[in-house]
């Protein structure tokens, strides 16, 4: 989620030193929580989770607050991408 917030913040950023460092507390924040979830399932496993929520979400960000084009091939790969994360950690 903080992930989200972040590549948000750093589209606006430019110009603005305190959007600087709080896009850079979003990251450590971020990287702290894949830090605790490794903790309780497997690196790979909580990697590729990491990374496709935040693919998945950078893309809903993308759509609705920056007016990125949506077409079914797009909005399918998404989906793809989700359900390869569900998949993967049900899997564990």
């Amino acid at each position: 989620m903080v992930n989200y917030l972040q590549v948000a913040i750093t589209l606006v950023q430019y110009g603005f030193t305190a959007w600087f460092y709080f896009s850079g507390s979003c990251m450590a924040i971020s990287g702290y929580l894949l830090f605790l979830a490794q903790r309780t399932i497997p690196m790979g496993t909580a990697y590729a989770v990491w990374t496709g929520i935040g693919a998945a979400g950078t893309f809903v960000v993308g759509i609705f607050l920056y007016g990125d084009p949506t077409g079914f091939a797009r909005i399918f790969a998404v989906l793809l991408i989700i359900s390869g994360v569900i998949l993967l950690k049900l899997a564990h």
